[in-house]
């Protein structure tokens, strides 16, 4: 079972000695070596890191007796009745996490699941200053939310960014949080690996793992080297008891750093579109190929007029790399892409019949090339409830279709609507209703006015065609 761990705030790894030297690494020799302390970063990074408060007020409604529905009691005490129902009564429900500054002005990073929900955000730094914070931007897709501290006085601490790339699986790396709510802890592992995914925390699967000792309350919280730069923000434990385990999750510092300064952006994280959709490379495919080993991902579709079609990529192309950085799987391309910002270009490696080249590709928003014209159907059909879009890569961008170009979308169900009891989801593409294709919302609409004895409808979930009768 996955937790989600709320971290508390701290800062993370120490250097070994003022003699290393960034780039080396190695490891004690000597009783001497392994006296050495983590606590020169420690104290460097720890001033850098925050408990994060959330709370929010929800609203209960009290259990209401059956007698209060009864028509003699009702009729016995008249109107009267209404005054001895029981009334809804607020309740604040409150979460603790971790947090780092990342700017002097106050620019806090943490997660998402810490702060989702909350009317009121406060923070505390570890000389016990706190702080009323603002939610500046919330990415549920990366799991990350930007704070802002409200009337700061005066500069704060910072932690810098690491390039998380150059991380190494046998890294020692230092975290830091508030587990279980104790206080500002630290715990020492090593990357355990570098690209972990099927976590299910995010929708971008490419985490740092460690060792590192992490718990619920260090969500949010720093994992950082022995230079105290970021490397990553912890986000997830494994753990079948609650506890930690041993194993650890972290986004990686290159994702961090993105979401962050988009908050200098708008508060909107843009994301690079190059119009391609791809898939794994098993063992048969890579033997077909002449690969000796299954690497890269495989183009399956090309949108027309795209930034990849324009700079001839071909259906049947192998990606090797974005940027100069191995993708091995759609998880890992999606991340290379989602790390690299909108305009400009950068470079993919390809192979092609056997022969291998390099291409650059200009990375531009998705464009909304068809108006949504988004409509609510009513009426008596089994679309009843529903809320339709037209496709296009803007809309396929926000409903996280990454496989997806065009057609009539599903993007909401209303609770206990006939759509919602028929079974459709949102992510739905309605193909066709009753032998009439669906274009766009327009034609989707106008069908399900008419009056019908059986509805034959095509639609078509997680690339597969699907179809139904119903009276």
């Amino acid at each position: 079972m996955l937790f989600c761990a709320v971290l508390g705030a701290t800062g993370l790894v120490v250097v070994l000695g003022a003699n290393v030297v960034a780039s080396e690494k190695s490891v004690p020799t000597s009783k001497a070596e392994i006296a050495l302390s983590f606590a020169p970063v420690v104290k460097k990074v720890a001033p850098a890191v925050v408990n994060v408060y959330a709370s929010r007020t929800v609203q209960e409604r009290r259990r209401v007796s059956p007698f209060f529905n009864d028509p003699f009691f009702r009729r016995f005490f008249g109107d009267q009745a209404d005054q001895f129902a029981p009334r809804s009564r607020s309740r604040v429900q409150s979460s603790l996490g971790s947090g780092v500054i990342v700017s002097a002005d106050g620019t806090i990073i943490t997660n998402h699941h810490v702060i989702a929900g909350a009317d009121e955000v406060r923070v505390a730094l570890a000389d016990r200053r706190e702080y009323d914070a603002d939610i500046i931007l919330k990415d549920e897709r990366t799991d990350l939310a930007v704070l802002k501290v409200r009337d700061p006085d005066g500069d704060f601490p910072v932690v810098p960014f690491a390039n998380s790339d150059e991380l190494e699986v046998g890294d020692l790396v230092l975290a830091i949080g508030n587990p279980f709510g104790v206080g500002q802890t630290v715990t020492q592992g090593i990357v355990s690996a570098v690209a972990r995914n099927q976590v299910g925390v995010s929708d971008y699967q490419f985490f740092i793992q460690t060792d590192a000792a992490i718990n619920p309350g260090n969500s949010g919280g720093a994992l950082v080297d022995l230079n105290g730069r970021l490397v990553g923000v912890n986000t997830a434990i494994f753990s079948r008891s609650g506890g930690s385990n041993g194993i650890g999750f972290a986004i990686p510092a290159n994702m961090v750093e993105v979401v962050a300064s988009a908050a200098d952006d708008g508060g909107i994280v843009r994301r690079p579109w190059i119009g391609t959709s791809v898939q794994p490379v098993s063992s048969d495919i890579a033997a077909s190929l002449g690969l000796e080993r299954p690497n890269g991902v495989l183009v399956t579709r090309i949108q027309d007029g795209s930034p990849a079609e324009r700079a001839g990529i071909r259906v049947g192309d192998l990606i090797l790399s974005v940027g100069g950085s191995e993708v091995d799987d759609p998880d890992a391309y999606g991340y290379r892409l989602a790390t690299k910002k909108v305009g400009g270009e950068t470079s993919f490696e390809v192979l092609r019949d056997g022969e291998a080249f390099t291409v650059d590709i200009s990375l531009e928003r998705a464009p909304e090339t068809v108006a949504r014209d988004t409509r609510e159907i009513k009426g008596n059909s089994p679309f009843t409830g529903v809320q339709v879009m037209n496709l296009s890569p803007a809309v396929a961008e926000e409903l996280r279709m990454y496989n997806e170009f065009s057609g009539v979308v599903i993007a909401d169900i209303q609770a206990r609507s006939t759509a919602a009891y028929v079974g459709f989801k949102p992510g739905d593409i309605v193909v066709e209703v009753n032998g009439v294709e669906v274009e766009d919302t327009k034609d989707l609409a106008k069908l399900t006015r008419k009056r019908q004895r059986v509805w034959n409808i095509t639609f078509k979930r997680d690339g597969q065609l699907r179809q139904v009768s119903l009276r």
